[in-house]
């Protein structure tokens, strides 16, 4: 029970003198202080034991190790190949302690020639693809040593580079392959250590050992130079780069951002419809994936010109087949996949790599510099070494010289002597041989006295006497270490070298769209439920008064046609929503579409919130500072903004009206200084009112009252009226007429409006209305998707309380339910300023303040009295 009672202080002073008996001392230190110098030492082992590479010969140690394990244990080029798991094996249990999964995956990707520039390993069996499949076990694949691999390993017996302990200190393994070309260029690398990472492209092989011996010719060469005969990086997968300032970047500072498309070819087919079929793509890109991704988007109508795509790779490329509908334009349907697809990617260039175990950022020439500083080393080691073993032979010539020059008296002496050291020491006091030489003339067989052998070993000591002083030239002169650098490098490239694969050209340019579609007049209709789609407005032909129209879509069940409008195919569609916000699109981003389709959803097109629908659209093609869009809403609010607060585009949209609650938009129009205001309610009553009555106001504003409506009524359009112009009124069963915009009397904003219709159960509720001209034709459409096309001259001219007359025949169950201009109001003669088709159109009612008149159908102003807001009521 006493010892369970101890005091914990008493317990650990008892540790502290167990540990003192074992020798064994307790450090006491910062919890901080230890995980920092922890933290520091694991980053440096990362950085230089394990993800970035020497700039000598561009390997990380796993590479290193597995090219070293490989060529120790024989398995060069000229054996046969051995299974996979024996160099792995050998690698993790001499020199890399890692896990074997670790090791095998490397030593794969050194042998795929879609990651490699120059791969290293000669792989047997199935080692992954450019699809992303994994190779397989390594106990069903076999590999060797590539012959390219050997040029990196060349030397490396004869003390070119220093070796060091491995991990359990049982063998030597190489600090640095001799790498007898610029491999960190050529096979380029990526990584990630702790606080920086690594990226540099691969090269073609050739033009990086141009490059180096120009940098060994001319030391202060420049990079303009240097990219003479290194324009830019070689990708193994080929493809394009686009632009050069990129590769200058990275070139001259170590880091710069690449763009590198795929090649694609634009192939036309028999039945007139194009193909785009891709033969090379980026690097590092999985095709697999990149298939899924265009597959999607075909799936998401998100590319609606293109029907079918084929995989159609086999043993000779890598091709992908895209076939576009017949109304498809090729270069704007790859101009999209460039921007949707990892056909177009961007490749970030570090140029970071270890100097004299440092990591650190490198030019090209810096890069290029360092590795001719290594070769300069690694030929002046190995001229040493050769000139040592030359110096060696040329010793031992010399004494079986001597010694055949006095055979018989060297024969004598050595059988007079009792023992080969007696020998060797008569010898060497006789000739004055060195010990080496006397034990190398015991050693010689008699048949080295004949008379032809005599004569081999006289040559062989002239050669070496030559080789020596050759060696001893090369070591004094720097210009032959050169030239020795260059001649071998030009021989590797001889055997090695293979053309370029990718294609470096001009900037990425963003094809012109509009320089491909001609600017025609289009139809552009929307459902109720958000299907959009736009047609030639020639699809529809011209009927008379009271025709039965033409089917223009195939709709779902209870969804209906709720905006039609006319517009060019270049100018910008603005989309204002329930959210009072405003999307921009350009009118042929919007699918073409034959007339019985139902067309894309518009959610595919805009980055709509949930619950957000399209409440009004206006068509443009500038943004005027000088000119408005004026907005009008159910409630009868209106708000006049420059058009130039929308001239700017954000895939969730903009802000642009603060909406009361419960008040919906209805009506978004262009006007301009001077333009007169028409509102419209479904009671059946119009106001105009001068646009000068409603000041400017920001993009995010409430606005103003505009006319006011008894309860249970709401405001169904808005539109700018102009000398000469007519106000045209339809029913939902499909009875109208026109009135002169001169027979409205000018009035001050905010009242209720006069009588524009008389409405009776017979002819229906007030549901629609433009400002129109004689000339003008109509589209008229039904809640079923009807559409009938007729002139406005064709519909009776009538007084402000006619009933109207009957202009569309509405079947049962049917209703009337949009309303647009069909004609085209441009001035060819300045095609360029012209406005959007779906405006209405303004003429200027110049009328003065003494014009105003008062209207016993109008509210009296004190009638008015708390119904007439303030603007400030409504600003934000």
């Amino acid at each position: 029970m006493a010892d369970e009672m101890k005091d914990p202080e008493t317990e650990l002073v008892e540790e502290e003198n167990n540990f003192e008996q074992q020798n064994l001392r307790i450090l006491t230190t910062e919890l901080s202080n230890e995980m920092r110098t922890s933290f520091l030492e694991y980053s440096m082992s990362v950085i230089v034991s394990r993800a970035l590479p020497d700039v000598r010969d561009g390997l990380k140690p796993v590479h290193r190790r597995i090219l070293y394990a490989m060529y120790e244990s024989g398995n060069t080029p000229n054996k046969p190949h051995v299974k996979s798991a024996r160099p792995v094996g050998d690698c993790m249990g001499k020199y890399h302690p890692h896990g074997d999964a670790a090791i095998y995956d490397t030593m794969v990707r050194l042998a795929q020639d879609f990651s490699m520039r120059v791969p290293l390993v000669d792989g047997h069996g199935n080692f992954g693809s450019i699809d992303g499949d994994s190779a397989a076990a390594m106990r069903y694949t076999e590999a060797r040593l590539n012959k390219a691999a050997m040029e990196l390993l060349r030397d490396l017996d004869k003390e070119t580079v220093d070796f060091q302990p491995n991990y359990d200190e049982s063998l030597q393994e190489p600090k640095v392959l001799p790498a007898r070309f610029p491999n960190l260029l050529v096979n380029g690398s990526n990584g990630i250590a702790v606080g920086m990472a690594t990226n540099i492209p691969p090269h073609n092989l050739g033009e990086t050992i141009d490059a180096a011996c120009m940098v060994l010719d001319n030391p202060d060469v420049t990079t303009e130079q240097l990219m003479e005969v290194l324009p830019g990086p070689d990708f193994p997968t080929g493809g394009t780069i686009m632009g050069r300032k990129g590769i200058v970047d990275a070139y001259e500072t170590g880091r710069g951002s690449l763009t590198v498309r795929a090649k694609c070819d634009i192939v036309e087919g028999k039945n007139g419809k194009c193909s785009i079929v891709v033969k090379e793509i980026p690097y590092q890109v999985n095709r697999k994936r990149l298939l899924e991704k265009l597959g999607e988007l075909v799936r998401d109508k998100k590319l609606p010109e293109i029907s079918n795509i084929h995989d159609a790779a086999d043993r000779h490329g890598i091709d992908i087949i895209i076939d576009l509908k017949q109304n498809a334009i090729p270069q704007v349907v790859l101009n999209k996949l460039y921007k949707t697809t990892q056909l177009q990617v961007g490749f970030g260039v570090i140029m970071l790599a270890l100097v004299d175990g440092v990591p650190k950022v490198l030019s090209l020439k810096e890069t290029l510099v360092h590795y001719c500083n290594h070769q300069r080393d690694v030929i002046v080691r190995r001229t040493r070494y050769d000139l040592a073993r030359a110096e060696e032979r040329a010793h031992i010539l010399e004494g079986y010289v001597i010694a055949l020059d006095n055979i018989d008296e060297v024969i004598q002496i050595i059988r007079s002597s009792e023992t080969d050291k007696q020998a060797a020491e008569e010898l060497m006091a006789r000739f004055g041989l060195s010990k080496r030489q006397c034990d190398a003339i015991l050693e010689m067989k008699l048949r080295r006295l004949t008379g032809l052998e005599r004569e081999k070993i006289e040559n062989e000591l002239r050669e070496l006497r030559e080789k020596i002083d050759y060696y001893k030239r090369v070591l004094e002169d720097d210009s032959l270490v050169r030239d020795i650098i260059k001649e071998e490098m030009a021989d590797i490239k001889k055997r090695f070298g293979t053309g370029r694969r990718t294609k470096i050209t001009g900037v990425a340019k963003d094809i012109n769209v509009e320089d491909l579609v001609p600017d025609n007049n289009v139809a552009i209709t929307m459902t109720q439920t958000g299907y959009i789609k736009r047609m030639p407005v020639d699809l529809y032909r011209q009927q008379k008064r009271g025709g039965k129209g033409t089917q223009g879509a195939n709709l779902k069940e209870n969804d209906f046609v709720e905006h039609l409008f006319i517009a060019t195919n270049h100018s910008y569609m603005l989309f204002f929503t329930s959210a009072g916000k405003v999307y921009r699109l350009k009118a042929y981003d919007i699918p073409e579409t034959s007339r019985h389709a139902r067309g894309t959803a518009i959610v595919n097109l805009l980055h709509l919130a949930k619950g957000e629908t399209v409440q009004a659209i206006i068509a443009t093609k500038d943004f005027p500072e000088d000119e408005y869009l004026i907005f009008g809403t159910k409630d009868g609010i209106v708000k006049k903004t420059s058009m130039d607060q929308y001239d700017r585009t954000r895939k969730e949209g903009l802000i642009a009206i603060n909406l009361r609650e419960g008040d919906e938009l209805i009506s978004v129009k262009r006007v301009k200084s001077g333009d007169n205001i028409v509102m419209v309610s479904d009671a059946g009553k119009a106001i105009m009112f001068p646009e000068a009555e409603i000041r400017a106001m920001g993009r995010d504003t409430s606005g103003v009252r505009g006319m006011t409506v008894p309860n249970n009524t709401k405001v169904i359009g808005m539109e700018i009226a102009k000398q000469g112009a007519e106000l045209l009124v339809i029913t939902d069963k499909g009875y109208g007429k026109r009135t002169s915009v001169v027979d409205y009397p000018l009035h001050h904003r905010g009242a209720q409006g006069v009588f524009t219709i008389t409405m009776t159960a017979k002819k229906g509720q007030l549901v629609a209305m433009k400002v129109v001209e004689p000339d003008d034709e109509i589209m008229i459409s039904t809640q079923e998707g009807v559409i009938v096309r007729t002139t406005v001259k064709g519909i009776s001219k009538l007084g402000r309380p006619a009933q109207g007359v009957h202009i569309m025949d509405v079947s049962a169950g049917d209703a009337v339910v949009a309303l647009a201009i069909a004609t085209d109001r441009r001035d060819p003669s300045a095609v360029s300023s012209e406005k959007d088709d779906d405006e209405a159109i303004v003429a200027d009612v110049n009328l003065t303040e003494k014009e105003f008149i008062e209207d016993d159908e109008f509210l009296e102003e004190e009638e008015l009295g708390e119904e007439l807001l303030e603007d400030e009521d409504f600003d934000e």
